[in-house]
């Protein structure tokens, strides 16, 4: 299959999300944190102090506490009262308890869609950890998970598997492109979701959102329509009879990443993330290269000091086509988190978190706001995860021994 080089094309639409989501990110690993140390007294913000790397902030954690009041209350300690520390506000409280109500649900079926994904059903809790956002899973998901579905999940030597698939839906290992194709032909002809098409190597297309201009060219339209032609192999079969080099494997990766990205919350990843899931996922060494030759799949961006993947079909005008419940509270918390920037110290008294209330949240997102304290050049990582450097999108000339992609 003849392919055709894409020069990429950026997308300020999709860059504010991520920076967004960024910043939205940086809160929720801050509330989780504060959520867990001991209420007896504030915290002071000096043992914060080194959080500022792993939150991806480019202030000192304190000015980005103070520039939050309605998520994070300023206390004078009880022992030094020039020692600035802080607390959970009420409304702070409200949020974590919605965020746990609504991945409570089906966080582990998200989990478990991605061990399914890989070889051995099993991941290194070290490379699960960075996805704990994305996927919406709690924080004690590797010790709450097991417990609770104790047929489903074990872990040992620091790592998570899944025993048995027996107790997940019917559908848990169809892809979201073949659940999408099944439900475009009559129901008469797929009774079984739990069966791909017989099919499982059928012509499946992706849908395609080209950047401007790219979508007319009758190269990339002759070169789409030869890869749409191509036999699709679902991510949750076993790819290894197939040569990693041909045009069916690629195409494989593709529809693998697709679905990966399609389980997140935001419909967006960190390649550095990605990085750590490569050899279980069966990816390539380069699989950069995949979001580069398939701009209308994939949009990369190297907003935030870090290159983020995010999958174009999940977005439409600027909204997340699908959200999920869990999306629409993390909506709320930057909500709040503008409230305190925009009011400054009046914000407490115009929080409205009902769920009917959703005028105020409207006016405030006609105002202009960058997240405070994100740097545009920010890198964010979960805590205790060693920072990795990106050094931006590998291209086709990258040398063999480069350890990027």
């Amino acid at each position: 299959m003849q392919k055709v080089r894409l020069k990429w094309v950026k997308n300020r639409g999709l860059d504010h999300i991520i920076e967004r989501t960024t910043s939205i990110r940086a809160s929720c690993l801050l509330l989780d944190h504060l959520a867990r140390l001991p209420a007896t007294s504030p915290v002071p913000a000096r043992s914060l102090a080194r959080l500022q790397k792993p939150l991806g902030l480019t202030v000192p954690v304190l000015r980005f506490l103070r520039r939050h009041p309605t998520l994070f209350a300023e206390q004078p300690h009880p022992r030094f009262p020039t020692l600035p520390s802080f607390s959970l506000t009420p409304a702070s409280y409200t949020l974590l308890t919605r965020l746990a109500d609504a991945s409570a649900p089906d966080a582990h079926l998200r989990l478990a869609r991605l061990l399914l994904l890989t070889r051995s059903r099993s991941l290194p809790l070290a490379s699960v950890l960075p996805l704990r956002f994305d996927l919406g899973l709690p924080f004690n998901f590797a010790a709450a998970f097991p417990a609770s579905h104790p047929g489903l999940f074990a872990v040992a030597n620091n790592r998570i598997s899944l025993l048995s698939a027996s107790g997940l839906p019917e559908d848990i290992a169809v892809s979201s492109l073949q659940r999408r194709h099944a439900a475009s032909i009559d129901s008469a002809t797929y009774h079984a979701l739990s069966r791909p098409p017989s099919s499982s190597s059928a012509p499946l297309a992706f849908p395609m959102r080209f950047p401007r201009g790219y979508g007319g060219m009758k190269k990339v339209k002759a070169w789409m329509d030869e890869f749409h032609r191509l036999p699709y192999i679902s991510p949750y079969d076993d790819a290894s009879g197939i040569d990693p080099e041909s045009d069916i494997y690629e195409k494989r990766n593709v529809g693998l990443l697709h679905e990966l990205l399609g389980l997140t919350v935001h419909k967006m990843v960190r390649r550095n993330a990605i990085r750590l899931l490569r050899e279980e996922l069966g990816l390539p060494h380069k699989f950069t290269r995949l979001f580069t030759r398939y701009p209308g799949v994939f949009y990369l961006s190297l907003k935030c000091k870090t290159t983020t993947v995010v999958l174009r079909e999940g977005y439409e005008r600027g909204k997340l086509v699908e959200q999920q419940p869990l999306a629409y509270v993390r909506d709320k918390v930057h909500y709040v988190m503008r409230t305190g920037v925009l009011y400054r110290g009046k914000g407490l008294s115009k929080l409205v978190l009902d769920e009917e209330c959703t005028e105020e949240e409207g006016a405030l997102d006609r105002e202009e706001f960058e997240g405070e304290g994100m740097d545009k050049d920010a890198d964010v990582e979960p805590f205790g995860m060693e920072i990795v450097d990106d050094d931006g999108l590998a291209d086709d000339e990258d040398d063999e021994g480069d350890s990027d992609d």
